[in-house]
């Protein structure tokens, strides 16, 4: 037995990625890598009984190149005596009606086949050829991207299909470098067709692949593999263990148990606060990126606008809200309601000093205070400061109006609040209660829920400070 065919059959057995005498789906597409594992698991199946079938999709792409993949892998089965089942899919225009990009309907279309493909035939496991290669490209594409710790975490070595949850997907190659199976195909004589566009550097993954990869081999780090998949190997681990901590907190909060004090959502980690809102919302359809979820996390009782519905003025939108107790709660809401702008307006004379109010719905206090000190940028919730000689003797509170515009703190020009409350996701029929302070010359310095107005914040030059207080009933 080779080297490689010694380390595979151990793997699949320390793992457990494959039963004894199962069906197995294996996905192949005729180049080095996939030709190399259907390869591995045909050496391996007699001692271990397993019922290989050979699956190919031709993407019609490129007409000729792709037909000579597709014969290569006939004639691979065939030699094999495996079973095949080949089908064709235009992604080009899968890719066009569902508008996505060429590499995101390639991969849809794919997984849709081989889930099919898996379930027709009743078989649980499809094998995928990743391996060590693709899991440090994946790597740093998720990292350019922005991913979160889960997605940094890279490909499983099981896990199960995007299009089928009880069909599994197996990689029984991930540890093992690209160098590796390039060594065993030459050894073996594995005929394979090298994919032409890999070496278009349009492409990102190309590009982190011939350009980026290289630069910090040579550059900063030799062995860029060992470190990256060590942190992937770290960093999956803490994920599960994170998410599987969510998962037991929301098993209590559902059954309505008694969560002790400890327990409570804002006394959990902040990593599995945010786990217990991405499982939430995932449960409910809805994408959960990540300022959504920060949204949801920070901002208690406060709605968020998720989506907008197609249609006319009756079309609806849904809404979420966390609750106190860290449960999430979907609803949705007419476009046609509550889009009046509610009228009315207080003034508060700040002569005194200190004070307090109440203006549909929220309760201010405010306070003057001398001194230099200039606080931080970033308020607590409900409290913010203010040069208080630049809001001048008396404000006004009032909702927002058609027209009004605001510069928010670290924003270099105003804005329509409109498209402020668009890009933070406040549903509409929110906008219109929120409320809003003004000078008497009706200039904008806050609005409930954003941050300060630019012009407002404290500086160097600031001797008297505004301090502001608010809550809602």
């Amino acid at each position: 037995m080779s080297g490689l065919l010694e380390q595979i059959a151990h793997t699949i057995q320390a793992r457990n990625l494959f039963r004894r005498g199962q069906r197995i789906l294996v996905a192949v597409s005729g180049g080095l890598d996939s030709m190399v594992l259907l390869h591995l698991l045909h050496e391996l199946s007699p001692g271990n009984g397993w019922k290989l079938t050979v699956a190919h999709l031709n993407h019609l792409i490129s007409r000729r190149l792709l037909d000579a993949d597709e014969r290569l892998v006939r004639g691979a089965a065939e030699k094999s005596g495996l079973p095949l089942v080949v089908e064709s899919a235009n992604v080009r225009k899968f890719a066009r009606t569902h508008k996505l990009s060429m590499e995101m309907a390639a991969r849809k279309v794919r997984h849709d086949f081989l889930a099919r493909v898996a379930r027709e035939r009743k078989i649980p496991s499809i094998a995928l050829a990743h391996h060590a290669d693709d899991q440090l490209e994946l790597f740093f594409l998720r990292l350019l991207r922005g991913s979160s710790g889960e997605g940094l975490s890279g490909m499983k070595w099981r896990n199960p299909s995007p299009s089928r949850r009880d069909i599994e997907l197996v990689r029984p190659l991930l540890d093992q470098p690209k160098s590796a199976l390039r060594v065993f195909a030459t050894e073996r004589k594995i005929k394979f067709r090298e994919d032409a566009s890999n070496a278009l550097v349009d492409i990102q993954r190309n590009r982190v692949r011939h350009e980026l990869l290289p630069l910090l081999r040579r550059d900063y780090q030799p062995a860029l593999a060992k470190t990256v998949l060590r942190f992937i190997d770290i960093a999956g681990a803490e994920s599960e263990f994170a998410m599987q901590a969510a998962k037991d907190w929301l098993q209590r909060a559902s059954r309505k148990s008694p969560i002790k004090d400890a327990e409570a959502f804002e006394r959990l980690p902040v990593a599995v606060q945010r786990r217990c809102l991405q499982a939430q919302l995932l449960d409910a359809g809805v994408v959960p990126d990540f300022e959504l979820i920060e949204q949801l996390r920070t901002a208690p009782s406060q709605p968020i606008n998720l989506a907008r519905g197609k249609g006319g003025p009756a079309a609806i939108s849904r809404s979420a809200v966390r609750d106190a107790g860290g449960l999430i709660h979907v609803s949705q809401v007419s476009q046609a309601a509550n889009l009046a702008f509610e009228p009315g307006s207080r003034q508060l004379r700040l002569a005194r000093g200190q004070g307090q109010a109440s203006f549909d719905g929220l309760k201010i206090q405010w306070k003057i205070v001398r001194g230099t000190t200039v606080a931080p940028l970033t308020s607590a919730p409900g409290r913010e400061v203010f040069d208080a000689h630049k809001v001048g003797s008396a404000l006004i509170l009032r909702h927002w109006r058609p027209g009004d515009r605001f510069q928010p703190a670290g924003m270099g020009r105003a804005v329509k609040l409109q498209d402020l409350f668009v890009n933070q996701k406040v549903p509409p029929g929110r906008r219109r209660k929120l409320a809003v302070a003004t000078t008497l010359s009706g200039e904008l310095f806050w609005v409930e829920g954003l941050r300060i107005s630019e012009r407002f914040k404290l500086t160097a030059a600031t001797i008297r400070r505004l301090q502001w207080r608010w809550q809602r009933d």
